[in-house]
């Protein structure tokens, strides 16, 4: 993985949008604000909608979208004043709102070799049809329809490989998963036009689940290859089938999730199954119980999109929790 000084790409947003800037990778037009009441004056006059973002970490919920100035002046307030997020919150990053289908392009490097991952497309609201508060995630797909070869070769040409290249003739080289989240939209004349939102300095939850259950072959020797230094040795290969990720959340998820209810029921994997635990834990008697706010992520494959859907929902629905709540229409 990176260290801490490439690790900013994900963990300072002003760092990122300054490489980009500075190496023209393509992503929403910006300013940065380090003092709240300039912050404010700026949001009573820019174009709506905005987004307002904290500077630093904040577990995926430091991203607010404002349809309305004071919408635009309280996520300000939110993140600057009342802290919301910390210290992550010191600085503001106001960018313009893009719309389109929002997919994660992930890249693996030795800081000099890049080599693809499959790509994905995740769901962050909460609730069926993409209402609700944003999560970090409530289940994904892969590979993504819409990032078509055209467009993923664009994405590596004008995104990931300038962003390598830029870091490492900045002294600071990348080494590790790269993940690109990505608005895809069209110019005027109808040409596919991808910006950037983020980075993220490792594999997404729940994007990773489903990429991860597509990797073929001794995945081991292409890690070994990148620490060694010699990724263009090692190929990734890839099962051709789809595969589709459902997150089985917590009561209370994302605002307040509940911990400790047990898990009395599990599917079992296998060839078209896999189950990730991600937030349990066993508890004095040894039963396995809630410990996070997203549980588990079942995840299927198929042939097609609908069939690995229906894997996947096979899988989930043989889990019993107290509480557990889930989207039945990831991929829809």
């Amino acid at each position: 993985g990176p260290d801490k000084a490439a690790a900013r790409i994900e963990a300072s947003k002003v760092f990122s949008k300054d490489l980009m800037k500075k190496y023209g990778i393509p992503t929403a037009e910006y300013q940065v604000f380090t003092d709240a009441g300039a912050a404010m004056d700026y949001v009573k006059t820019c174009p709506l909608p905005v987004v307002v973002k904290a500077d630093g970490l904040a577990l995926g919920k430091g991203v607010l979208i404002a349809e309305d100035r004071a919408a635009a002046v309280a996520a300000v307030e939110t993140i600057m004043l009342d802290r919301a997020f910390g210290n992550s919150g010191s600085q503001v990053v106001i960018e313009e709102f893009l719309t389109g289908p929002e997919v994660s392009v992930l890249a693996f490097t030795d800081g000099k070799t890049v080599r693809p991952m499959a790509t994905s497309q995740d769901h962050k609201r909460a609730l069926e049809g993409d209402l609700g508060p944003n999560t970090g995630g409530m289940g994904a797909y892969s590979p993504a329809p819409v990032v078509t070869p055209e467009i993923h070769a664009k994405v590596m040409r004008e995104i990931i490989e300038p962003t390598i290249r830029g870091m490492a003739a900045d002294g600071i080289p990348f080494t590790g998963f790269l993940y690109a989240g990505l608005m895809i939209s069209k110019a005027a004349d109808g040409t596919p036009t991808v910006k950037t939102l983020e980075f993220n300095c490792r594999m997404g939850d729940p994007e990773t689940q489903p990429i991860m259950s597509r990797i073929t072959g001794d995945f081991a020797k292409v890690l070994k290859a990148a620490c060694d230094g010699k990724l263009n040795e090692a190929e990734l290969t890839w099962d051709n089938r789809s595969a589709l990720g459902v997150v089985i959340a917590a009561r209370g998820y994302p605002e307040h999730p509940e911990k400790g209810a047990v898990i009395t029921d599990l599917p079992c994997n296998d060839a078209d199954h896999h189950l990730f635990h991600a937030g349990t834990a066993k508890n004095a008697k040894g039963e396995l119980v809630v410990a996070g706010g997203r549980v588990l992520c079942a995840v299927g494959l198929g042939d097609t999109l609908q069939k690995a859907h229906d894997a996947a929902y096979e899988a989930a629905r043989e889990v019993r929790f107290d509480g557990m709540q889930m989207r039945s229409d990831i991929g829809f």
